[in-house]
């Protein structure tokens, strides 16, 4: 593999695109050459379930938890792929178990935001912004970032791929968007809560009862009326972000672009679909489907940016995690602690990070979630300083509250 210092030469710039500026002022026309390290962050909008993504299947309680949805121990059919004896990877995710076995992949698990919020639209500005008070936020910490690192006059020094520009990259520095032609597709399958001819034989023994009738058709009415407010909320928690399945031809083109510019350094893209209140599955499901989608885009990423990815690290975040206990809908609510991606060329990978706090019920947040031990700032300041040599100072200006974390040094180098 290439070292990370050696500049990429003979590069050209990806063609077939549409650049759209946004922030103050206009493009300078000059890009110096030489700058070769690489930023793309991912965001899973709709809080993903961390514990199916790395599931420790050798804690009793998560399966004592989970009867329905959790994933197989490692060694059996459908089960998870061992990643170090205690935490295995989710079965649809094999595309990307190479980059665990070169070490070039990590994870911190029981990292997430320390603010109890559980709305998904506060959750993500606060990822975004690394602000808890996100309303008081003066821009987004890739903004920042963009403002602190050294001169780069591309206009392509940093691209954010959608149709309009995320609180992440809003601020003083000016940032390209790569529209996606992409609309956010839905994807959820609501199901009833009990078998449908259950539903018709309970319409039959309630229907010629006028009281229990009665009260048979208003409890009827209010469970529709839930699902779907359910299913509104799972659809917003994406905020128009491409679905999964076209993450794929996002990825790849994204890799293609930045092994084709050298000058682009930072990179945004999010994909939706993660809100699985319902019917959420374990190793085949909706949940499953998506990832499995997700693993072939973070996959044809790295394969995209070819010997560009010795010079990239890709940080996967999403808001927040997902009770440890399954509803009463096969599925999952929203959560606290989750578990974040780094993966690529520097990172110090085939570990999971962080202070494991366990799920038995004393050890859960608010005696339902997967405690926080790792403050999701930390992990940004981490990659950040690994990939960029930003220092404590800098770091602190671009993430209010920032604080190293010495579990996570030397992630990335």
């Amino acid at each position: 593999m290439q070292t990370r210092r050696r500049f990429l030469q003979g590069m050209m710039l990806a063609g077939g695109f549409c650049l759209m500026p946004f922030g103050r002022g206009g493009w300078a026309l000059a890009a110096p050459g030489g700058v070769n390290r690489h930023l793309v962050v991912i965001m899973m909008r709709g809080a993903v379930d961390g514990l199916s993504i790395v599931a420790p299947y050798t804690e009793r309680n998560y399966y004592a938890s989970r009867p329905d949805i959790a994933l197989a121990p490692p060694g059996q059919s459908d089960g998870l792929l061992d990643l170090d004896g205690f935490f295995g990877l989710h079965p649809a995710l094999a595309p990307v178990l190479p980059l665990w076995q070169n070490r070039s992949l990590a994870f911190v698990h029981a990292s997430g935001s320390p603010a109890e919020t559980r709305s998904h639209f506060e959750a993500q500005d606060i990822m975004e912004t690394a602000m808890l008070n996100s309303a008081l936020a003066p821009q987004g910490w890739m903004n920042g970032l963009a403002q602190v690192l050294p001169d780069n006059r591309s206009p392509t020094r940093a691209l954010s791929f959608g149709n309009t520009l995320p609180k992440i990259f809003q601020g003083r520095y000016n940032v390209s968007t790569v529209p996606t032609n992409l609309h956010a597709k839905a994807g959820y399958k609501m199901q009833a809560l009990e078998n449908p001819r259950e539903a018709q034989a309970f319409a039959q023994l309630y229907g010629n009862q006028s009281e229990l009738g009665k009260l048979y058709q208003q409890g009827t009415s209010a469970r529709d009326s839930m699902m779907q407010d359910l299913e509104k909320e799972m659809v917003d928690s994406g905020k128009g972000a491409p679905g999964a399945d076209a993450f794929v031809t996002q990825s790849a083109k994204a890799g293609a672009m930045i092994a084709g510019d050298p000058s682009i350094q930072l990179v945004f893209m999010d994909v939706g679909g993660w809100d699985t209140h319902v019917g959420q599955g374990n190793a085949k499901g909706q949940l499953a489907n998506r990832l499995g989608h997700l693993g072939d885009g973070l996959a044809a990423l790295a394969q995209g940016l070819g010997p560009a990815y010795a010079n990239t690290t890709i940080l996967v975040m999403s808001e927040f995690g997902r009770t440890v206990a399954q509803n009463g809908n096969g599925g999952t609510d929203h959560g606290h602690g989750n578990v974040a991606w780094v993966m690529g060329g520097g990172v110090r990978g085939g570990k999971v990070y962080g202070r494991w706090p366990g799920l038995n019920s004393g050890q859960l947040w608010e005696g339902r979630d997967l405690a926080v031990t790792t403050d999701f700032r930390a992990t940004i300041g981490a990659v950040v300083a690994g990939q960029f040599g930003a220092d404590d100072n800098d770091l602190r200006r671009i993430i209010p509250g920032y604080q190293r974390d010495p579990a996570l040094d030397g992630i990335v180098a």
